[in-house]
């Protein structure tokens, strides 16, 4: 396959797969956790080596989800995601079970070994840089391991990171003549791909080739140091001074700034994106500003409706939910519109427009929206679904029903969270129509598969009591 080709059937798989951690995103906003690892691993499936849309933003959940009690895998868990046909089967269920108990470094070992066994190499580097990090902050670091990585790092050509593991090794068998006699060789393999004596020969080159890969390398690390993160703002500066209107130099400044973590950096962030959109009316620039804007309101709605629940009865916190809920609708609403009107081609904007329409009780302007973005198959079952709510709110029944059925009839997975919703929606707008058996007996069904499904089992009884005083 010519290389065109295969790059464009990368971004066709990332495409694909990044509907799927979208998804992951929003259903571990809402604690969900166990579905969105679910959701992470379907979209690694078509994109392997999405490393920073997929393993590192599962990797970061993970943790999120240990720290508030998440279950470790089962002893069916551990037998059903053992190995696998294909390295990608292999190292997708070794990532599960990582995900599910982030500190047992077995499953990041065998995750490691597919990844290489499959050629997804930046995801093993990735992997790898956990697994060094953990086996040296270890009370009894494991030899094994050390020569795990170490035979990792030369199928992947890093002789510097083979021979930090080999050496690591050595001490832990200072005696061993194999050892030795292979930390030598690793040494010279390093030299000659250090020096590139084979090549031009020209040693400052070299050494400048080494800093931007000692650079890489750290920038692949799950936590970045701040020591880099401030050398990556310095270098993308000096970069931007020099190509301030070359929209990749822009971004990456932007993404430099944003690694800091910093309120300042956020605000310089987001000036940098405007002083760029002025100077070339590039909406692209815009629509960076509007989505950084809406992950950190995001972000504070969480936060506060986190500290909310901790504190049920504290007025001074639900007043702040509303208050930030509100600004975060109002920022939504406003950004998704500009986008739909700057690329009306683009379905998931009239998608997620539709949505902030829908929570400002504006249906009427919604469901057109929502009929395009069925046009969609990543969001044709969903668009459905909010087409239909959409009547519901107008008071139209009828209309809804017909296509909650529709939809219901479509969806892939009769048991999948949507098609439960779904049925759910279906089912309340049977109710709301005067058809109580049709709605009684789909609430039934619904609660014989999820019995904790929202307030099915309230409804089961009060439209039994209403059916038998």
């Amino acid at each position: 396959m010519p290389i065109d080709e295969d790059e464009d059937q990368l971004d066709a798989g990332l495409e694909k797969a990044r509907a799927f951690f979208q998804r992951a995103e929003e259903v571990a906003a809402t604690d969900n956790f166990d579905y969105a690892i679910d959701m992470y691993l379907e979209g690694l499936r078509r994109s392997p080596d999405a490393l920073e849309d997929g393993h590192a933003p599962l990797r970061r959940m993970a943790l999120i989800r240990q720290g508030k009690g998440g279950k470790k895998p089962s002893i069916t868990d551990k037998m059903k995601r053992h190995g696998g046909k294909l390295p990608l089967d292999e190292m997708l269920n070794a990532e599960y079970l990582l995900a599910k108990d982030p500190d047992h470094l077995p499953y990041a070992e065998a995750m490691l070994k597919a990844a290489v066994a499959g050629g997804y190499h930046r995801t093993a580097q990735w992997i790898a840089t956990l697994v060094f990090d953990a086996n040296n902050a270890s009370s009894k670091p494991s030899l094994p391991t050390y020569l795990l990585l170490k035979d990792a790092y030369v199928e992947m050509g890093h002789f510097e990171r083979a021979v930090a593991a080999c050496q690591r090794a050595v001490e832990l068998k200072p005696g061993d003549a194999v050892l030795l006699d292979e930390l030598r060789n690793l040494s010279a393999q390093m030299t000659v791909a250090r020096g590139k004596y084979g090549e031009e020969g020209d040693f400052r080159r070299s050494v400048r080739d080494r800093d931007k890969q000692e650079m890489l390398h750290a920038s692949e690390n799950l936590v970045k140091s701040v020591d880099y993160r401030a050398r990556a703002v310095e270098e993308a500066r000096r970069t931007y001074a020099n190509k301030p209107d070359v929209p990749p130099v822009v971004f990456a400044l932007v993404d430099a700034l944003i690694g800091l973590e910093t309120r300042p950096a956020f605000d310089e962030a987001l000036a940098v994106l405007d002083e760029a959109h002025k100077r070339t009316q590039d909406f692209s620039y815009k629509r960076r500003a509007g989505d950084l804007q809406i992950r950190k309101l995001k972000g504070d709605v969480r936060k506060v409706r986190n500290a909310l629940k901790q504190e049920p009865g504290n007025a001074e916190l639900a007043a702040k939910l509303d208050e930030v809920t509100a600004q975060y609708e109002t920022t939504a609403l406003e950004y998704f519109r500009t986008c739909v009107e700057n690329y009306p081609t683009e379905l998931k904007m009239k998608y997620e427009y539709g949505q902030c329409l829908i929570r400002n009780k504006r249906p009427d302007e919604a469901i057109p929206l929502f009929q395009e973005a069925q046009k969609d198959p990543r969001f044709k079952i969903a668009a459905m679904d909010k087409t239909g709510l959409c009547f519901f709110l107008k008071g139209w029944y009828t209309d809804a029903i017909d296509i909650f059925e529709q939809a219901i009839a479509a969806c892939e997975v009769q048991e999948s969270p949507i098609a439960k919703d779904l049925r759910y929606n279906l089912a309340r707008s049977c109710e709301e129509d005067g058809q109580i058996d049709k709605a009684l007996e789909l609430y039934r069904k619904l609660a014989q598969l999820d019995f904790g499904f929202r307030d099915v089992r309230d409804r089961v009884q009060k439209l039994r009591n209403q059916n038998n005083p």
